[in-house]
C-alpha cells in the first residue's frame, strides 16, 4: 500500500504476482519432471548452459540467495515477537565491541540453528514438521479471512480507497508486485529436493501447479480480508496489517494470536528454504566444481550436513553484522529472480536441443507461459536494480567473483 497507492493497485499485485509464479511453476514442473535430481535449477543451468553457469548459479544461491532468505526470515519472525510486551527486550545490546549484538540478533541465530538442526536429522522429519506445520497455517488464514470478512465495521468502500503519500506510478506498482513475488517465493525449492521426491516426475508437477495455486488464492482472500476491515491509510500505517484486522474485531487478544500465527508461519517457511538451499552447494560440490566436504551425506540421518552446516555459518553472518530487513530483502530478491529468468529460459535450450527427450509433464501453453515469465522477471530484475542500485551491484560482483572461484575447481577438477 504504502508503493502502489491504492486498494485495487495492492490486490492486483497479489493477483498479478501469482499469475507470474504460477507461470515458474509450470515451467519449473517440465523441468523438474525431465530431470529429477538434487540440486534442482544447478542441474537445469549446468545442462543447458554449460558448468560454468551451473556453479555461477550454485555460488549466488549459496553465498547470496539462501543465507539472504533466512536470515531475512530469522529476522522478520524476531520482529514479530519483539511486538510482544513480554519480548520487548530483544532490543537491548548485551555484547559490546565493533559489532554489538542485540538479544534480537542472537534469537535469530538460535532460530535458524534450531530449524538447521532439524534438517540434519533428516528430509523426513523435516518434512514432517513442513506437512503438520503447513496445515495448521492454512488453518489459521482462513479463521483470519473468516474473522475479517464478518467484521461489522468492514466495508467494500474500502476497495476503492487510496494513499496519498504512496510511491505511485510504475515504480510503486512494480515495488508492490516485488514484495507480492517474495511472499510467494519458494515454490522453486521442490525442485532442489527432486532427487529426495517419490515418483518425482508424477508428484512435482501436481505438487507445483496445486501448491501455487492455492497459495495465491490463500493469499487473495487474507489480503481481501484485510482490506475490507482496514482503510487504505490505516494499511499503509502498520507495520503488521493482519494483525490489526483482526485486533479491530477480536481486540488485543485476536491481534495477538495472529501475530503468533505469523512467527510460526516464517518458521515453517524458513524450515523449507533451509531444506532446499543446502542440496545445491552439495550437488556442485558432487560434480567436482566446489569444496568436496560440502559433497559429503550424514552416515547415520542420509542428509548433506556439511552444506547445511556451512549454510547456518553464513546465515549467521549476515545476522551478525546487523544488515536491515530490507538491505536482506533486497539483495535476496535481484540475486533470485535473475536466476529464476535463467532457468526458465533452460525450457527452450532442451526442446530444441532435446525434442525427443522423455517429458513426463510438458507445460501447459507453451512456449507463450515460459515466455511471459521470463519477460516479467527481467522487468523485475531492471526495477529491483534500479530502487537499491549499491545493493544489487553488489549482488552482481558477488556472482562475478565466482569466475575464478569456478576456474581455480576446474583446474584441480581435470587433475
Amino acid at each position: 500500500m504504502q508503493a502502489a497507492g491504492s486498494a485495487k493497485l495492492v490486490y492486483l499485485a497479489w493477483v498479478a504476482g501469482g499469475l507470474l509464479s504460477f507461470f515458474g511453476a509450470l515451467t519449473y514442473a517440465e523441468l523438474g519432471a525431465m530431470k529429477p535430481q538434487a540440486g534442482g535449477e544447478y542441474v537445469y543451468v549446468r545442462d543447458a548452459y554449460g558448468a560454468l553457469a551451473g556453479f555461477l548459479y550454485a555460488w549466488t544461491w549459496f553465498i547470496i540467495a539462501k543465507p539472504g532468505t533466512v536470515a531475512t526470515l530469522a529476522t522478520g519472525m524476531v520482529r514479530i515477537l519483539g511486538t510482544f510486551p513480554a519480548l520487548g527486550f530483544f532490543s537491548v545490546r548485551v555484547i559490546g565491541g565493533p559489532l554489538p549484538i542485540s538479544y534480537g540478533q542472537l534469537v535469530a541465530i538460535a532460530l535458524a540453528g534450531l530449524i538447521t538442526a532439524l534438517n540434519y536429522l533428516g528430509v523426513k522429519k523435516a518434512g514432517e514438521f513442513q506437512f503438520v506445520f503447513t496445515l495448521l497455517k492454512v488453518a489459521i488464514i482462513m479463521g483470519i479471512v473468516f474473522v475479517g470478512f464478518s467484521a461489522s465495521s468492514g466495508s467494500w468502500k474500502n476497495f476503492g480507497g487510496s494513499f496519498a503519500r504512496a510511491e505511485g506510478g510504475a515504480a510503486g506498482f512494480i515495488a508492490a508486485l516485488v514484495a507480492a513475488l517474495w511472499a510467494y517465493d519458494g515454490w522453486n525449492d521442490l525442485n532442489m529436493v527432486a532427487g529426495e521426491v517419490s515418483h518425482p516426475e508424477r508428484n512435482l508437477p501436481i505438487a507445483l501447479s496445486a501448491g501455487v495455486a492455492m497459495v495465491g488464492l490463500l493469499y487473495v482472500l487474507v489480503n481481501a480480508a484485510v482490506q475490507y476491515v482496514l482503510p487504505a491509510a490505516a494499511i499503509a500505517g502498520s507495520s503488521r496489517a493482519a494483525s490489526d484486522a483482526v485486533g479491530v474485531v477480536l481486540g488485543a487478544r485476536g491481534s495477538g494470536i495472529v501475530s503468533a500465527a505469523m512467527a510460526l508461519s516464517i518458521l515453517v517457511t524458513m524450515n523449507g528454504s533451509i531444506m532446499s538451499g543446502a542440496r545445491v552447494p552439495y550437488a556442485v560440490a558432487r560434480d567436482g566444481y566446489f569444496f568436496s566436504q560440502l559433497a559429503k551425506v550424514q552416515p547415520r540421518f542420509h542428509t548433506p550436513s556439511a552444506a547445511l552446516i556451512v549454510q547456518f555459518v553464513l546465515s549467521s553472518l549476515l545476522l551478525i553484522l546487523g544488515a536491515s530487513f530490507r538491505q536482506l530483502f533486497s539483495l535476496t530478491i535481484f540475486a533470485e529472480w535473475l536466476f529464476y529468468m535463467v532457468t526458465a529460459s533452460t525450457v527452450f535450450v532442451f526442446r530444441r536441443r532435446e525434442p525427443n527427450a522423455p517429458r513426463p509433464y510438458r507445460v501447459w501453453g507453451y512456449p507463450l507461459v515460459p515466455v511471459l515469465f521470463v519477460l516479467a522477471a527481467g522487468v523485475l530484475l531492471y526495477y529491483t536494480f534500479m530502487d537499491n542500485i549499491p545493493n544489487s551491484a553488489a549482488g552482481v560482483l558477488v556472482i562475478l567473483a565466482g569466475v575464478p572461484i569456478f576456474y581455480a575447481f576446474a583446474r584441480r577438477h581435470r587433475a
